[in-house]
């Protein structure tokens, strides 16, 4: 370990800026940006000269390292940006709190004990925390060691080369669940319009991303086991969008069961034709005594729409969408409040493509659309996708209300809310979980999906993510 600190405050002395390798390292700091948040709490381990912290977003930002000279040169670089930098071993790390979002940037191949330091980060996270592990695809071994050796690179003492699986199993041990790996930057060089075409784009593909530079592993702290922890600690909103929809309302409630802490329940009546706004109004004073129900009519236009205007007065500590067809049959509920209550996951997304369905339930176009779209977006996204339409999605209301925030990143692009709320989960960095339902035929009103003309906008919304997720 001290030959470590020896060499990178020799480093530290020797190097004023990062020269031909600069536009490596700004991508890595791009690309940890694209994750972190205004409102985020940030520590980095291994921070060196501080640039990457510096060039992030957090309300909180901390940045340690084993060596004082680069400590010392980042409070330097970095003075007035309120960043607390520390010299600090990431064997032993001793801080106040913890943290929203814990970045290891090229730390993992040059400790002693990569499993120990992962057992220290777990010291500083929160149920919630994200950790994001950068490391060099092994592959690349023999290529950095020429680098070195003709200059091109700055030569290091001996390191560990992990590879994904070698850094997952590590992280598992000490406590986490990865929850996504990706591969980034197939040429460490910036030669104009050249190096974003290969990084930017054809890095992006199958193929060509197995030769990446870059390594990362994304993780999060294993959830509770213990159902006592969470079987009553929160409360929930079950928002219930419905248009034509005045047979189902009164089965909704009858159907859906109690759970966690309180279940408040929202209508949210747009545009009918049919006495549906009568009957929401009925069932609310019928069941007034039993449950507790609110009631409104959207002004606009869509699902997108109705489910904002519920989760606008939504008290409840998760929020949960129930489409009033209730081809998601209620009783399944309570299944999505126990993953997302145990952090088995941060977002919880309904599946309708694992158990068969009723002969009815799903159009056989429909059937092969939705199959080709849960394809396209675990590519997009890289987090596996089953099904991106099921109306049942959760998370909770305090990522809702990042997620709004961050709207401005992507825009109103999108009519049927599925995608703005699976975008945001994204951007937020949150693990997606699926839960399988058994999607059951209407037994009142028709589809208000149209085959084509929504296909078309699914389309469009594969083009969006691409552009907004994916080529970043």
């Amino acid at each position: 370990m001290e030959n470590i600190k020896t060499y990178f405050n020799t480093l530290a002395k020797s190097r004023k800026n990062r020269g031909i390798n600069r536009y490596y390292w700004k991508e890595i700091t791009k690309y940890c940006q694209y994750f972190s948040h205004e409102d985020s709490s940030v520590l980095e381990i291994g921070c060196g000269s501080g640039d990457l912290l510096a060039g992030i977003d957090g309300s909180r930002r901390v940045g340690i390292d084993i060596s004082d000279e680069y400590i010392a040169w980042a409070k330097e670089k970095h003075a007035g940006k309120g960043i607390d930098f520390r010299v600090m071993d990431a064997n032993n790390i001793e801080l106040e709190g913890t943290f929203d979002l814990i970045i290891l940037s090229n730390l993992v191949g040059f400790v002693d004990d990569v499993q120990q330091v992962f057992e220290q980060v777990k010291k500083v996270s929160h149920a919630n925390t994200k950790v994001i592990v950068q490391y060099y695809n092994s592959l690349w071994e023999p290529v950095l060691k020429f680098a070195e050796l003709i200059g091109l690179k700055t030569k290091t003492p001996l390191q560990n080369w992990l590879n994904s699986k070698d850094v997952n199993n590590l992280l598992f041990v000490s406590g986490f669940d990865v929850y996504r790996n990706t591969k980034r930057m197939i040429f460490p060089f910036y030669i104009p319009l050249l190096s974003e075409l290969l990084n930017k784009y054809l890095a992006k593909f199958p193929f060509f991303r197995f030769f990446s530079l870059n390594t990362y592993s994304f993780a999060k702290p294993l959830p509770a086991n213990d159902p006592a922890e969470y079987k009553t600690k929160y409360s929930t909103t079950v928002v219930i969008p419905a248009r034509n929809e005045s047979g189902n309302i009164e089965n909704a409630i009858l159907r859906l069961p109690k759970f966690g802490k309180h279940v408040e329940i929202i209508f949210i009546e747009g545009n009918s034709t049919d006495d549906t706004w009568e009957k929401i109004k009925e069932i609310q004073k019928k069941y007034a005594a039993t449950h507790d129900i609110k009631i409104g009519q959207q002004k606009g236009k869509g699902k997108a729409d109705a489910v904002r205007e519920g989760y606008k007065i939504a008290t409840g500590d998760i929020l949960m969408i129930l489409d009033a067809d209730l081809t998601v049959p209620p009783e399944d509920i309570p299944k999505f409040y126990d993953a997302i209550a145990s952090s088995k996951g941060d977002f919880i997304n309904g599946t309708r493509l694992v158990y068969p369905m009723d002969k009815e339930a799903m159009r056989f176009l429909n059937y092969l659309g939705n199959h080709f779209f849960s394809w396209a977006f675990t590519w997009l996204l890289e987090q596996r996708f089953k099904d991106t339409l099921c109306g049942t999605k959760v998370m909770f209301r305090t990522d809702y209300i990042k997620l709004t925030k961050n709207r401005k990143y992507f825009g109103e692009f999108d009519p049927f809310g599925d995608f703005d709320l699976l975008f945001g989960a994204h951007k937020l960095n949150l693990k997606i979980v699926e839960i399988p339902i058994r999607y059951r035929e209407r037994t009142y009103g028709t589809t208000n999906i149209s085959r084509f003309k929504h296909g078309l906008i699914l389309l469009r919304m594969c083009a969006f993510a691409s552009r907004k997720c994916k080529f970043i």
